[in-house]
């Protein structure tokens, strides 16, 4: 269930009268506060909407942070072309009704970073060219089975880190604590991700998971949670939003190494590190602040109550091939 929190109405000037984002900054006099058994309190509800692209443009490799005026000037252009655009639909789609169906953010990101990959310095996903022909094949057939498909668009799951990538709408995190555990519930396709602390290794190898298999530590006032056993059926990123990394394939060698630093009132910066050797010809990171919002509503995100999609896609597919066969046959 798509939840509204953008309302494109008043945008502009709402980005009008915006100063501008600044660097993340810890509050004066601010004190990190401690669960009643002394660990840092992550708790509450997070979101990282935001219109920073994932990858860095391949002409802009070099610029890794916007001024104050470049920001505010991309924002209200796309304020304007939001507003242009609502209530159309791209030719061969079926588009959506308008703008408040969706919450993808009006703002960069706070520290006003040209991308949310951080390293390589260039902003750009080392990918290996095996794993772009992976994706581009799996898309080309989607309509063939829903084995193509991302697990997204089948109501599995969008994976670690997935879930936490940026969408067109639903970024929004509750994040809850135990003395023994970390629970993030994540408002997309209603995952709930159990975090074992101070607990023993990661289970046996031979089980592999949709979001693998998490084990949490603190490593000071930072929570790391390494996640391991990893499935090869999902994918790293399954939202447009990713541009070229949705559909990019993970193996059994995937791992992922996530750190939550609560550094203000509002803010935790946080940080994943993903490793797959066969995919990627080097480790890359993306980093990002999560801004508290007390005001947000989760709800139910009922993926699969009156979801055709699949069955839509391939029944079209197949329409498409019936077609062609009766325009063949009548081609003398």
């Amino acid at each position: 269930m798509m939840s509204s929190r953008y309302l494109i109405v008043g945008a502009i000037t709402a980005v009008a009268g915006f100063l501008g984002p600044v660097a993340v900054a810890q509050d004066a006099g601010w004190v990190l506060p401690r669960t009643p058994w002394g660990d840092p309190d992550l708790q509450g509800v997070w979101t990282n909407e935001t219109i920073t692209p994932f990858e860095r443009p391949a002409h802009q490799e070099d610029k890794t942070v916007l001024s104050e005026d470049e920001a505010a000037a991309i924002e209200t252009g796309v304020a304007q072309r939001r507003i242009a655009s609502d209530g159309t639909s791209p030719p061969g789609t079926v588009g959506g009704y308008n703008q408040v169906w969706l919450d993808s953010g009006t703002r960069f990101l706070s520290t006003r970073q040209t991308s949310l990959v951080v390293d390589p310095p260039n902003g750009r996903v080392p990918t290996r060219p095996s794993a772009e022909e992976k994706r581009d094949y799996n898309r080309a057939r989607q309509g063939d089975s829903y084995e193509y498909m991302s697990v997204w668009d089948r109501c599995i799951s969008r994976g670690v880190p997935g879930s936490i990538f940026p969408a067109g709408y639903n970024n929004a995190y509750r994040i809850l604590q135990t003395p023994h555990h970390v629970a993030i519930l994540y408002e997309m396709i209603h995952d709930a991700r159990i975090i074992p602390l101070r607990s023993g290794g990661h289970v046996d190898e031979e089980i592999r998971l949709w979001m693998g298999d998490s084990r949490g530590r603190w490593e000071g006032d930072t929570l790391v949670v390494e996640v391991r056993n990893f499935t090869d059926k999902g994918w790293i990123a399954s939202n447009s939003a990713s541009r070229r990394i949705k559909g990019i394939p993970q193996t059994e060698d995937l791992l992922v190494v996530e750190r939550f630093r609560r550094v203000s009132a509002d803010t935790i910066e946080y940080e994943v590190t993903v490793e797959d050797p066969p995919i990627y010809t080097r480790p890359w990171k993306i980093a990002m602040p999560l801004t508290r919002d007390p005001g947000y509503d989760l709800y139910e995100y009922a993926c699969h109550e009156g979801n055709r999609a699949v069955e839509l896609i391939l029944g079209g597919a197949r329409a498409s091939e019936r077609a062609a066969t009766e325009t063949a046959r009548d081609v003398p």
